[in-house]
């Protein structure tokens, strides 16, 4: 390894004292680990780190993850510094609205950033994501001579993240997967927001991942000893078949009067510490967001080491293009993020003499269907494959060779029981570029990754989730796993699509949807018992999001319903008709979609005149802006079959008749118009 030069502490320097004047500037936000990181991260990025500011969005870059996102002055000095797109006035701007430089990193707002991060231990599971993706495509495409995917993953991560679930489970199974892209440094500081990490969090970290699989590396004095970081950077990056972690013992706020405590953690530096700070760094004292030019010229250097890169590697490509046409026109495709062409085409189409049959097996004869057709669709379960359905006859299992399990070639990928680690590496899947991520639980068990699809709607990445087991109709199981709030929490978050098809059709437009839904993730709420395929149901129809099942002019009732309860409602339609009562049938399998048509299309769909009243086997909130009149559940569910269950809680044909019966009686006393749900002020 090169030997360090006064060029290099000063560069140290100047990213402790510009993340001092970051924070005090927008007098909010985390100066400690920046200041205690400056050298690892000055060490892996003037020595390591492939990239190219100038095209952030080079393929075979290496991918960073800040996981601490709290930390994110010091990356944003860091893009700074190399020459993204992130001026200094963006750094004065540091958590002042709509600037490019938010209270956490967030994907897609700031240049050079790869996943949103802030909720801890997310972005540790980020990395495990990205980390398969490269494996994946590298086994896939990188032919002798050609290297074209070899880019390592490397994850700043601290106490926080460790102490999170979600690390632990994305850690696990990145040791079992023999990773060996993954560089992931642990900022070891021993500081947290209540103090000392003594209170709570007194573990041996190195223990716990050399049981994971991991290689483990320690650097005593992260501070200081930037040829023992750079040592083991290199040490990591030899090793091809364990993930790395590199154990780093830092003091938080180094060189500030509070160093090592949890003061510098989440505060900023007072004024006369911070130009302490800069007289003891050599720096002037008198200046604030000063930047040495010679340490611009040496990021500028590493930035055009990374053009090199690209430069060299896109010559690579050229020639790989020449000699395996076919699997160059694929890559390229897949890194453009387009999906073949006529794709659509093999989406199952039903008819109403088709056999019911549970939406969750109407889901794996989607997947079956396209599977052949989208190679891009890396498909997996938490445990649950034999009853989600997902795993399609030919395709093979990832797994490292050693094991006998598989290859990296394969797309379908055992997550074992672990919800939100599985939502969290999708992200990163996604992140990375080239791949659909389908993941795979009981929908009541989605909420067990709550955080992960979150994120996942808010960074926009497209993970799909194939939820089975969706409401009371999965009977015997009882109330611990039947999903009673589920739904309305996934269709409470903006920018994810919640779908709760009510038959073969719906659920390929639920996928037909999903798939050309690149920023917007989705939900597949499907059952476990059969469903008749319904008369007016096409996959044109159901991508709307909502449609008319059965028409009825001069409708005395409107019954809008989603998934098993579609049919239900038919069933009862056909009552009420029977005794006079003229009464049209909603489906409406997902939401949000809907909420997209346009107003007259809506408004012909939940139209004025009668009454609405929805029907659903889950929470009823929400089902306000779609009806007048709600029913569904107000508690838990029961254990038993799934048909006494209906009965129990009186979604059948018989009852909700006879709740339609009353909700037309109700608004004929009342009186007066009727006008639709949808029409509002704003």
């Amino acid at each position: 390894m090169s030997s360090f030069t006064s060029q290099d502490h000063i560069s140290i320097n100047a990213i402790r004292a510009l993340a001092a004047d970051v924070v005090g500037k927008a007098n909010s936000g985390h100066p400690g680990a920046p200041m205690g990181m400056a050298p690892v991260s000055h060490v892996l990025f003037s020595r390591f780190f492939n990239a190219n500011p100038k095209n952030s969005k080079w393929y075979n870059r290496d991918r960073f993850v800040l996981s601490n996102g709290h930390a994110c002055a010091l990356q944003y000095i860091l893009l700074h510094l190399l020459g993204y797109k992130l001026s200094m006035d963006d750094l004065k701007a540091f958590r002042q609205l709509d600037s490019l430089t938010p209270g956490h990193p967030e994907a897609g707002h700031t240049d050079g950033i790869e996943v949103t991060t802030g909720p801890l231990g997310q972005g540790f599971a980020n990395g495990v994501g990205l980390g398969i993706a490269q494996a994946h495509l590298a086994a896939l495409y990188n032919k002798p001579g050609f290297d074209l995917v070899n880019n390592y993953t490397y994850v700043f991560h601290g106490d926080g993240c460790l102490m999170e679930g979600v690390a632990s489970e994305a850690a696990s199974i990145a040791g079992h997967l023999q990773l060996g892209n993954l560089i992931y440094i642990y900022d070891d500081n021993h500081i947290s927001i209540d103090g000392d990490t003594n209170v709570a969090f007194t573990e041996n970290t190195e223990q716990r991942f050399l049981a994971y699989g991991w290689q483990v590396l320690k650097v005593a004095d992260g501070d200081n000893d930037l040829e023992g970081i750079a040592n083991a950077i290199a040490e990591a990056r030899k090793e091809t078949s364990k993930p790395s972690i590199i154990c780093l013992r830092t003091t938080i706020g180094y060189g500030s009067k509070q160093q090592g405590t949890h003061g510098v953690h989440g505060s900023p530096l007072k004024a006369d510490d911070i130009t302490n700070l800069k007289t003891k760094f050599g720096l002037p004292a008198d200046q604030s967001f000063y930047v040495p030019q010679e340490v611009y010229d040496i990021y500028k250097g590493i930035g055009t080491r990374g053009a090199e890169k690209e430069k060299a590697w896109d010559a690579l490509l050229a020639s790989y293009g020449e000699k395996f046409p076919k699997e160059h026109s694929e890559l390229t495709r897949r890194i453009a993020g387009k999906l073949p062409a006529g794709w659509q085409d093999v989406l199952p189409i039903y008819k109403p003499s088709d056999a019911a049959q549970a939406s969750r097996k109407l889901s794996e004869i989607v997947l079956t269907a396209l599977t052949p057709a989208i190679p891009d669709m890396v498909v997996g379960s938490a445990d649950l494959t034999g009853s989600n359905l997902t795993r399609v006859k030919g395709v093979e299992d990832f797994q490292p060779a050693s094991t006998g399990l598989g290859s990296y070639k394969g797309t379908y990928l055992r997550y074992g029981v672990r919800e939100h680690g599985m939502g969290a590496i999708a992200n990163g899947l996604h992140a990375y570029g080239g791949i659909v991520p389908i993941v795979a639980t009981f929908l009541n068990f989605v909420s067990y990754a709550a955080g992960a699809v979150r994120l996942s709607a808010l960074s926009g990445h497209q993970v799909i989730w194939v939820a089975t087991h969706d409401s009371i109709g999965l009977g015997e199981d009882g109330p611990t796993h039947q999903p009673i709030e589920t739904g309305v929490h996934l269709r409470a978050i903006p920018n994810l699509d919640f779908w709760r098809p009510a038959d073969g059709n719906e659920t390929s437009a639920a996928y037909k949807v999903a798939l050309e839904s690149t920023r917007t993730p989705s939900v597949f709420s499907l059952s476990r018992q059969n469903l008749p395929n319904l008369e007016n149901s096409t996959i044109e129809h159901a991508s709307k999001g909502g449609y008319v099942v059965h028409e009825e002019q001069g409708e005395d009732l409107t019954i809008v319903s989603s998934g098993s309860e579609v049919s239900i409602a038919l069933e009862a339609a056909q009552k009420l008709i029977a005794q006079g009562i003229k009464t049209r049938v909603v489906s409406l399998p997902c939401w949000s979609v809907f909420d997209a048509q346009p107003e007259e299309y809506r408004l012909s769909v939940l139209r004025s005149g009668a009454p609405i009243l929805s029907v659903e086997a889950l929470s009823t909130v929400g089902w306000a802006k779609y009806s007048h009149e709600q029913f569904g559940l107000l508690g838990w569910g029961a254990s038993g079959p799934y048909k006494k269950v209906y009965e129990k809680f009186g979604i059948t044909g018989d009852n909700i008749a006879a709740i339609g019966k009353k909700t037309v009686d109700f608004y004929k006393k009342k009186g007066g118009e009727v006008i639709s749900p949808l029409i509002r002020a704003f």
